[in-house]
């Protein structure tokens, strides 16, 4: 059911910070707490995180308490899985009661040269991704589109978004999907692209908002956000997928250069050793980690930054090349030495 056919059946008033609240975008592992009840106060959960529960979340090792309360509650098991679709009106609400905040005040982040935004969408947005973290740069960048054009914007993002069982605690089932999380699948970025041109592609949201999506993504794939501190201005290699759907569906493609996201998570290594036991993509290592360990809530939070996104000219990929591996590999890695080069003198400059 979509946020806007929730509201018509139970007259549903707009989330409002209470106190607790407040609290809880001061205090860094109440994060979380702030996201399960603000879809907890548009979706009931009957299953997901309750008060007691949330009280633990605020003392050292309690959310290991909370986690196996809730187990129990459950009936020794998971939480469902539920089958749910993108919601722009959810979007829209998370950006502008919960969100709004956060990017404005903790990560201070802003858009630079709109001059470079497109007319029309559908357009892909190609990314530099770094953090090590939780995908704030991701997140900042959509709430800042969505609100500059009022566009739906879909990330791509790694499945361990939508199935790993740590995810499945920690965030409301169908949470990524409901705010149009793509899984960085080739046929889930090739339905959502299409999408954009035809409105066939969404059933949640009429054809208006259908022409509004614009697609998020990283180049660099989880290679950006394994590259660790000690590389953090150094652009991995950028997977020409997005260039062949680009040229083929002639969706045009927008890069954009951010900086500050190599701090979200400082002095970070990977080790790989223990994200292959844990059947994750990276696990980072960092100064920072006995904090995770005691507060596993702090799993959304990232270290405060500003986040500055320099947008570059448009590109239409289609003009210049066809739809080959071997031309979009090389346009893929073109855009990738300008967008090296621009990361690189803006470090300098700033």
């Amino acid at each position: 059911m979509s946020l806007h056919a929730h509201l018509a059946s139970n007259v549903m008033t707009p989330f409002r910070f209470s106190w607790f609240d407040r609290f809880c975008l001061w205090y860094p592992p109440a994060w979380l707490i702030l996201f399960n009840r603000h879809w907890q106060h548009y979706r009931p959960d009957p299953g997901g995180w309750n008060g007691l529960e949330y009280a633990l979340f605020l003392i050292p090792g309690g959310f290991y308490i909370a986690l196996l309360i809730r187990w129990m509650r459950l009936g020794f098991r998971s939480p469902s899985a539920t089958k749910v679709a993108p919601d722009p009106e959810y979007q829209k609400a998370f950006r502008d009661e919960v969100l709004a905040p956060i990017v404005t005040r903790y990560f201070r982040a802003e858009l630079h040269h709109l001059d470079c935004l497109p007319e029309h969408p559908p357009a892909i947005v190609a990314l530099n991704h770094a953090g090590m973290c939780f995908p704030w740069d991701f997140v900042c960048l959509g709430f800042l589109l969505g609100q500059e054009k009022d566009w739906f914007v879909q990330p791509v993002a790694h499945p361990l978004f939508f199935d790993h069982p740590w995810l499945k605690w920690w965030l409301p089932q169908g949470w990524a999907q409901v705010l149009g999380g793509v899984r960085a699948e080739r046929g889930s970025f090739e339905r959502a692209i299409s999408a954009g041109r035809n409105s066939a592609g969404i059933s949640t949201h009429d054809n208006e908002t259908a022409q509004k999506n614009i697609v998020l993504y990283a180049p660099e794939s989880w290679r950006g956000l394994a590259k660790g501190w000690r590389h953090r201005y150094q652009l991995e290699t950028f997977d020409p997928s997005f260039v062949r759907l680009s040229v083929r569906d002639r969706v045009p493609i927008l890069p954009i250069v951010c900086l500050g996201n190599e701090n979200l998570h400082p002095w970070t290594i990977n080790s790989t050793w223990l994200a292959r036991r844990l059947k994750m993509p990276l696990l980072p290592v960092s100064p920072f980690l006995l904090l995770f360990i005691l507060f596993p809530s702090l799993g959304v939070w990232a270290v405060r930054s500003r986040l500055r996104y320099y947008l570059q000219p448009l590109q239409s990929p289609w003009k210049d090349i066809e739809q080959t591996r071997s031309q979009a590999y090389q346009y893929a890695e073109k855009l990738r030495s300008q967008m090296q080069t621009e990361l690189l003198g803006l470090h300098h400059q700033h």
